[in-house]
Order: structure tokens, then sequence, then C-alpha cells
């Protein structure tokens, strides 16, 4: 809830400072839902690009969420309202799938639901206030897109004290540092976590020990 609702206010606060109107920023909340996206699309909206542009920049930055979207396909088998799990699977929401401990006696089929429900719920809360506050008053917004980095890195030391082993995250650094060394930037991401799932399988018995 911390994590979600203050990155929602940062977002609404940038929508409307780059002129959007607050109810555009509360509808990408609602039928997006992508916070790293959401905060690209701002600027790509901003500059008026084309469908083509749009559809490919989402996929980049969208496409992790594929990778480990199958890790939980065992956990979703028996969820109610899959359809809505799968949309509103993101970092965080995953993150927390996957480092707290589920209680037996509770009704796991509920309990995802509610977990994702929540989860966006305090994402859409933020943008309202962000966007109606930006709306009203004149807020300086620079730095606050890093707020969506920061979040991240809350999440990796979370799982860090969750599994206490350093070689996956090693294995992401150094993936992302030859991502970053031999691509683009544009194909930065993807080349990353293609770089991360060959470095997984290759230490998997050692991982898995």
């Amino acid at each position: 809830m911390m994590g979600y609702t203050v990155l929602g206010f940062a977002f609404g606060l940038l929508a409307v400072s780059s002129g959007f109107k607050w109810y555009v920023a509360l509808l990408m909340s609602l039928f997006i839902y992508a916070g790293a996206l959401q905060f690209l699309a701002i600027g790509l909206l901003k500059a008026k690009a084309g469908f083509i542009d749009i559809f490919i920049a989402s996929l980049m930055v969208n496409i992790r969420q594929s990778f480990y979207g199958l890790s939980l396909l065992h956990k979703f088998k028996k969820a109610l309202f899959k359809p809505y799990l799968i949309f509103a699977l993101t970092d965080e929401t995953y993150a927390l799938l996957t480092t707290i401990k589920e209680d037996e006696n509770i009704k796991k089929r509920w309990y995802y639901f509610y977990l994702s429900l929540l989860n966006q719920s305090y994402w859409v809360s933020g943008t309202l206030m962000g966007a109606l506050i930006g709306s009203s008053t004149d807020f300086d917004t620079r730095g606050l897109d890093f707020s969506l980095t920061a979040l991240f890195v809350v999440l990796a030391m979370e799982q860090y004290k969750q599994i206490k082993k350093l070689s996956p995250f090693m294995i992401g650094a150094v993936a992302s540092i030859c991502g970053f060394v031999l691509v683009s930037k544009n194909n930065m991401l993807l080349t990353s976590i293609i770089l991360a799932l060959i470095g997984m399988f290759l230490l998997k018995e050692r991982l898995e020990r």
C-alpha cells in the first residue's frame, strides 16, 4: 500500500503536469495498470508517437511479465477470476506472491484475487489523489519518475532477505550490464532478460542446491 499509493500519486502528478486531464490519468490506471509503462506512456503520448511505436515500446517494456508469469501457472491453476489475475500481475504483486509465506488456513483462491485487487486499488487511489492535487496546485515534479526505480530497489532487497543468496542477483546484475553494453537502450531490457534466463538455466543445479 505504501509503495503503490506513493507511486500512483507520482504518476498522477506527472500526468497532469504534462498536460493531461485528471480523468485520463485515472482511466490509464484503471485499464492499463502497468506502472513503468504508464510513466513511459506520458512521454510517448506527449510526443504524439504513432500506434506502432507505442505498441513496440509497450511490448518491450512489459514482455518481462510473460517470463515470470509462467512461474505462477501452478498457483493460479484453480484461482478465481483468472483473467483479472493475469491482467493485474505486476512486478510488485509478483514479488508479494513469491515472498509472503502463505497461511495454510487461508483460501488461496480468494487470497490471490484480493491481493491483486487491493494492489490495483492502491495504485488507482494514489493516481486520483496525485492528479487532483496536481490539477489544483503548482507542483515541481522533477525527480518523481525515480520513485519507480526506488521501489524496484526495495523489492530486490526484500527478495534477498527472503532467499538469502546472492547468486540470482549476481546473474541479474551481470545480464543487465551486458545488455547495457552490447545493445541499444531500446533493446536493453529484453536482452537482459534473455541473458538472465540463460544464466539461470546454466546454473540451475547450483541454484537449486
